[in-house]
């Protein structure tokens, strides 16, 4: 098979369960050496083990992203041992629902600090080398592919604030898309839809018992993490000319 992702390497945030682990085994698969990145390292270490086993290249990082610091050294880490990041997936995120009225706040800043400071400070820390593999003759193109949600495109209540950070990541993209897209780095945002990974466990089982007789959460066949995934390694291997900054990722049967 062509591994059209030879020679690049890839940091994955959020990379210990679902969306991520499937995608940083979908890289490594192209031949992207990976970074898996996260708190949890007992998971990264038998996904790097899964990737290892299989013929890729892996590593895991533990790291909190939250803290600009660890997020700064994660990257400087990545960059002292392979000497180049040619694609940042930011995948970590936190889905906490529950009506304003009452909220427990730092709910709500577990939440914002997730899904949107460390997907700033990520990103932050590794523009510069991404901007540097795009000018060099590898792909002479780089990508940044933010995990954002349907919730970045519709709002419901008791949503609200995990609504509030996608939208802000949507909007976050589109601005740093124009920055950087005439250098040749592609910003992307994808949208899923219904994915069967852990995002609502986190949630109390009241909450989880009314996610799952909610219309709003209504799905039948979710999709699976690898569905994800390989959406990402298409937008990735796109060639340099072509840019796919949107891609919204549904269930056939979610509505």
């Amino acid at each position: 098979m062509d591994k059209r992702l030879s020679g690049t390497v890839a940091i994955i945030t959020g990379a210990s369960s679902g969306i991520g682990a499937a995608t940083a085994q979908a890289l490594a698969a192209q031949g992207s050496t990976v970074v898996a990145l996260a708190r949890r390292k007992d998971r990264l270490d038998e996904l790097v083990q899964t990737i290892t086993t299989a013929g890729g290249n892996a590593i895991a990082i533990e790291a909190d992203i939250t803290d600009p610091a660890q997020a700064e050294r994660a990257v400087e880490s990545v960059i002292d041992q392979f000497g180049r990041l040619d694609i940042l997936i930011n995948n970590a995120g936190l889905m906490l629902i529950g009506p304003v009225l009452g909220a427990d706040v730092d709910e709500w800043e577990r939440m914002i600090a997730i899904n949107q400071k460390g997907l700033l400070y990520t990103t932050h820390a590794a523009l510069p080398h991404l901007l540097a593999a795009a000018d060099d003759e590898l792909r002479g193109v780089a990508d940044i592919i933010n995990i954002s949600s349907l919730a970045a495109r519709k709002a419901w209540a008791n949503f609200g604030v995990y609504n509030m950070t996608k939208y802000g990541v949507n909007g976050f993209t589109d601005a740093l898309r124009q920055e950087v897209s005439k250098s040749h780095v592609r910003v992307a945002v994808l949208e899923p839809g219904a994915v069967a990974t852990e995002l609502e466990s986190h949630n109390s089982q009241e909450i989880q018992a009314e996610l799952a007789t909610s219309a709003v959460t209504e799905r039948p066949e979710p999709l699976h993490p690898e569905d994800i995934a390989e959406n990402i390694v298409f937008m990735v291997t796109r060639p340099r000319r072509s840019f796919v900054a949107e891609l919204w990722a549904m269930p056939t049967s979610q509505v």
